[in-house]
């Protein structure tokens, strides 16, 4: 009888293994093709998105509008492109979606610091920003990773920029590139000039704090900072770069 029992006990065991596995399988591929179908298919809409709405409704004391309008990397001013790459990621055009030397920096600094300092590409937010949560947890940090391998994987890296103008948020309710240069500036976002630009990517650390029609002064310090770097990279003709690693655009 317990012979019995326990062959019974590892063939429950098994069953469970088998059931765990193929969750996970199931999973993976259901992500894989998510994001691969980001090539031909424009998000409607992001993660982030949607955790903003859900909390607008239990905080009555302001009224909450989400601003997002896509527009395709053509219809973005270059200003902004570059300006986003010089403030966020320098090295976007050149890695495969993580900077290993901006992470070691970021860890020996946050040893002697208690302001967590963050070493996120342009890659790591598009994938947190789309399908995951705000926080800190090493759950969602390791399914970031995962959804940044898999962008780097099936997206040229010109799309993966182009997400990320549409999606990242660039004061309250306001996401993407059209969205914050028609309420701040009332332009298209094809129209942006560089100060314009390096204004709008100084916010994108802390959106909510930092105002791109009200800059504080160390907004504009940041800004002169952007414009610096932005000079630095080669200004747009760095965007060249991009391409080369991109190939030719997927629709």
């Amino acid at each position: 009888m317990a012979r019995r029992r326990r062959t019974a006990g590892r063939t429950a065991l098994g069953r469970l293994w088998r059931w765990v596995l193929g969750a996970a399988l199931g999973l993976a591929l259901l992500s894989a093709l998510a994001v691969l179908s980001l090539r031909w298919i424009d998000p409607p809409g992001s993660a982030f998105m949607i955790e903003a709405r859900v909390a607008s409704w239990f905080d009555d004391s302001r009224g909450f509008t989400l601003d997002q309008r896509w527009v395709d990397l053509e219809r973005i001013s270059p200003n902004l492109a570059l300006a986003v790459v010089a403030s966020e990621d320098q090295k976007f055009p050149e890695h495969r979606g993580f900077d290993v030397q901006a992470i070691e920096r970021a860890y020996r600094m946050n040893q002697h610091s208690h302001r967590i300092r963050g070493a996120s590409t342009i890659s790591q937010q598009v994938a947190k920003n789309l399908f995951l949560w705000s926080g800190r947890s090493y759950l969602r940090k390791g399914l970031e990773g995962w959804f940044t391998l898999l962008e780097e994987a099936f997206l040229p890296k010109r799309r993966i920029l182009e997400l990320y103008l549409n999606i990242a948020q660039f004061g309250a309710g306001i996401y993407g590139a059209e969205a914050a240069a028609q309420r701040f500036f009332h332009k298209p976002a094809a129209r942006l000039t560089r100060a314009e630009a390096a204004i709008l990517a100084a916010v994108l650390p802390n959106p909510l704090l930092l105002h791109a029609n009200l800059p504080s002064a160390f907004l504009e310090r940041r800004r002169a900072w952007i414009l610096a770097q932005m000079r630095d990279l080669g200004g747009a003709d760095m965007l060249s770069e991009i391409d080369a690693y991109a190939g030719p655009k997927p629709r």
